[in-house]
């Protein structure tokens, strides 16, 4: 049996290397993005020079936009059939004093990173419930088991996905559906464009196995927790953080 994966968010960093990687270990894939058509192509063209036999279907969908996700959803079943495995990964970040966070900032950052796996979760799961199988991954962040200064809207719409899982993974569990939380640490991808080669340093000096962490690394988890034979594992966080928060 082939399966099928959809991944939101997935034109850059972790979304990028999750469909590079699912597209390896022999899953069809669809992904969505939002403002970047280059790097959407950029992806489906690395994933189809690579992985030829596979299937791979670019979106294009505001993750927080529930009429948006929904079509998404539709088009991904339509162009792949049936969905075993959906990765809520599409999220935006914000370093900002919480004082100096403006109502529209707060909205578009919770509309994004929770919202939008809310709606993605909620139009997959009939499918799911049918074929009394599935795989949800949410991507949350080490900010959002720990709270993070300069950080609070990001870290409080992190959380949230935390309860989400857990909740969901009670609520499924006897459909056959399994729900499980990444929470990554410091990982090197472009959303680190903003930071100097010092900070680099700095954190990677915090981090006890002393480096960041990589978006494959985290890709390789997703592969390892959507497998079949991970099936016992539910409702759990994931922390891949290099040691930085235990």
């Amino acid at each position: 049996m082939s399966y099928n994966v959809l991944i939101t968010g997935g034109s850059r960093g972790i979304g990028a290397a999750a469909v590079r990687e699912f597209a390896k270990a022999g899953y069809n894939v669809a992904f969505t993005w939002h403002s970047s058509a280059s790097a959407a192509d950029a992806v489906v063209q690395d994933v189809r020079s690579a992985c030829p036999d596979r299937r791979v279907v670019s979106i294009q969908a505001d993750a927080g936009d529930a009429a948006q996700v929904r079509a998404a959803v539709s088009k991904a079943e339509y162009e792949l059939g049936s969905l075993q495995v959906v990765v809520c990964n599409a999220g935006i970040a914000q370093q900002k004093l919480f004082t100096d966070t403006t109502d529209e900032d707060w909205r578009r950052l919770m509309a994004v990173d929770l919202d939008g796996a809310f709606y993605a979760c909620r139009a997959v799961l009939p499918g799911m419930i049918r074929q009394k199988y599935g795989r949800i991954l949410l991507v949350s962040s080490m900010w959002g088991q720990t709270g993070g200064s300069c950080e609070v809207a990001y870290s409080a719409a992190k959380a949230g996905l935390i309860g989400l899982g857990k909740a969901l993974a009670k609520e499924e569990g006897p459909s056959g559906i399994t729900v499980n939380v990444i929470a990554p640490g410091v990982i090197d991808t472009d959303m680190m464009a903003g930071f100097t080669a010092e900070d680099r340093a700095a954190l990677a000096e915090e981090t006890p196995v002393c480096r960041l962490g990589t978006a494959q690394e985290i890709a390789r988890t997703m592969v390892f927790l959507a497998d079949e034979q991970s099936g016992y594992i539910t409702g759990q966080v994931i922390g891949q953080n290099g040691g930085l928060v235990i």
